[in-house]
């Protein structure tokens, strides 16, 4: 089980010569297959606190993930390995999630959307941070629609928030990246309106 995080990535809108690019440049890259389901409330609830409740399977591997608006921009973030969405609320909130998240789904939770996608991953060390670059590109669907999507995160692990927000800055100008301000998760939900 994972205790909370707190989430700082940066995302970059992409295709698929911006993505063969950076993975020539940087070498090997560990190859992971993910197949989300975003769920909500029947009323929305989660939608509407800005909450991503969802499980992932990451190399056939379940893991529950719960993501909350901090107030400096960045995310909270819970996850714990569980096939089951209502257990995984229980387990969260034992990870310290909002006590909110039990009543919230306790009348259930439906699929909203969901993504499929193969993410290229790697760990790089900079001078004052690591960062994991991950390059995905796959589909959102929401609402019997599909969106094709690629995109370029930077994910800082331990170190400073300024050294990987230079680091993806970088990255961005040398490869003609746009920032993308928007989550999977917020993605695929527009595509159900």
């Amino acid at each position: 089980m994972t205790a909370m995080g707190r989430e700082f990535e940066l995302k970059y809108r992409a295709d698929s010569g911006m993505i063969a690019a950076i993975r020539a440049a940087f070498g090997d890259f560990s190859e992971i297959r993910m197949e989300t389901v975003y769920y909500d409330t029947l009323d929305a609830a989660l939608s509407r606190r800005r909450w991503m409740l969802r499980r992932r399977y990451e190399n056939g591997i379940s893991v529950c993930t719960l993501k909350t608006p901090l107030p400096d921009g960045s995310r909270g973030e819970w996850e714990t390995p569980c096939d089951d969405i209502g257990l995984a609320a229980k387990e969260l909130c034992k990870l310290g999630a909002p006590e909110d998240l039990l009543p919230l789904t306790a009348s259930g939770l439906a699929e909203a959307c969901s993504a499929r996608f193969t993410r290229l991953a790697k760990q790089i060390v900079l001078e004052r941070c690591t960062v994991e670059l991950a390059l995905d590109e796959g589909t959102l669907m929401g609402g019997g629609k599909t969106l094709p999507f690629a995109e370029v995160e930077v994910e800082l692990k331990p170190g400073e928030e300024a050294a990987a927000t230079a680091f993806a800055e970088a990255l961005a100008q040398e490869f003609n990246l746009t920032p993308e301000p928007k989550s999977k998760a917020q993605r695929a939900m527009a595509l159900l309106h």
